[in-house]
C-alpha cells in the first residue's frame, strides 16, 4: 500500500486536503482535513489503531466519522475511536443498517454539516453492495464506499443488479471533475477485467499503463473522476457496443438492455 502520509488531493477552492491512511490489506481510510483546522473527518475507519497513529504523528483532532455501510472493515474502529477521542464525535452513517454507535442516522436527510471544518456532505442513496449505502458528495470529493471502483464496481451482495446499476448511474451524472475516493485499491485488477471486455478502449490502456506505473512507485491509484470513470469503466458503459458485444460474444446471447447486460458483466466480473 502507498504511504499513509500523503494527501493524494487538496483543493484550494474548499481548502480540503484528503489523505489515505492504508488499512487491512488493501483498504483505505480517508482523512478529510481543511487548512484552517486542526480537527479532521474520518470515512470507513476499519482499523481504529491505523487511524490513531495518523492522528498523533500530524498532531490532528478527530471531530467526526463517516460511514458508508455495515461492513466490518468500514466499521470495525468505532467502538476504540469513540474510546479514544476525550470529546464527543459526529458519527454520521445509514440509518436502515446494524451499525452501533451512529450518532446522526442518516435516512431522508440529503445533507448534514460537518461542524468542524465548515463544509457540508450531499448524501447520496446508493444500494446495490449493501441495502442501506450512501455515499457522501463534499464539494468535488466523493466517498462512495465499496460502490463504484475505478475500473469496476462492488459486488452485489444484498441488493439487485438494477439497484446497483442504477446506483451507479446516479453517480456517473455527477459533474466530470468529481472526485472519486473508493475505499480500496482494487483498481489494477478491475482494469484486467476491463481490457478483457473492452479491449479496443484506447483510453483504458492508457489509464491502465498509468496505474501500473503509479502502483509500482508504491502511490495510490486513487483519487479517479467521474470523466475518467465514464472513459474507462465496464460497468458504467454498458450501453455501449463494444461492451455489449463482449457480453454476447462470452455468454452467447444477444442483450441491448442495460440492467441485463450490467448483471451479466457482473457475474463475469465475479467469476473472473
Amino acid at each position: 500500500m502507498q504511504d499513509a502520509q500523503s494527501p493524494v488531493s487538496q483543493s484550494s477552492s474548499d481548502s480540503l486536503t484528503i489523505t489515505p491512511i492504508s488499512a487491512f490489506d488493501d483498504n483505505y481510510i480517508w482523512v478529510i482535513s481543511q487548512a484552517a483546522h486542526s480537527f479532521v473527518y474520518v470515512v470507513d475507519p476499519g482499523d481504529a489503531e491505523a487511524v490513531i497513529g495518523h492522528l498523533e504523528e500530524h498532531k490532528q483532532i478527530l471531530a467526526g466519522v463517516l460511514i458508508t455501510h455495515h461492513h466490518e472493515d468500514h466499521t470495525g474502529g468505532l467502538e476504540r475511536l469513540i474510546e479514544y477521542a476525550d470529546h464527543e464525535l459526529e458519527i454520521f452513517g445509514p440509518a436502515n443498517e446494524n451499525i452501533a454507535h451512529i450518532k446522526t442516522p442518516i435516512s431522508t436527510q440529503t445533507e448534514v454539516s460537518l461542524s468542524k471544518i465548515t463544509s457540508k456532505a450531499k448524501i447520496i442513496s446508493v444500494p446495490g453492495h449493501t441495502l442501506g449505502h450512501i455515499a457522501y458528495l463534499i464539494e468535488s470529493h466523493l466517498f462512495c464506499g465499496d460502490t463504484l471502483f475505478s475500473g469496476g464496481c462492488g459486488r452485489i451482495f444484498e441488493g439487485t443488479a438494477e439497484q446497483m446499476n442504477r446506483s451507479l448511474q446516479t453517480l456517473a451524472k455527477l459533474s466530470s471533475n468529481t472526485q472519486v475516493y473508493c475505499a480500496h485499491e482494487y483498481t489494477l485488477s478491475n482494469l484486467k477485467f476491463a481490457l478483457e471486455v473492452d479491449s479496443e478502449n484506447k483510453a483504458l490502456a492508457a489509464h491502465n499503463a498509468d496505474c501500473l506505473a503509479q502502483r509500482k512507485l508504491g502511490k495510490p491509484t486513487l483519487p479517479s473522476s467521474i470523466g475518467q470513470e465514464l472513459s474507462i469503466n465496464p460497468f458504467l458503459r454498458c450501453h455501449t457496443q463494444a461492451i455489449q458485444r463482449s457480453i454476447s460474444s462470452h455468454f452467447e446471447v444477444k442483450h441491448s438492455d442495460n440492467v441485463t447486460v450490467f448483471g451479466l458483466l457482473r457475474q463475469w466480473k465475479d467469476n473472473f
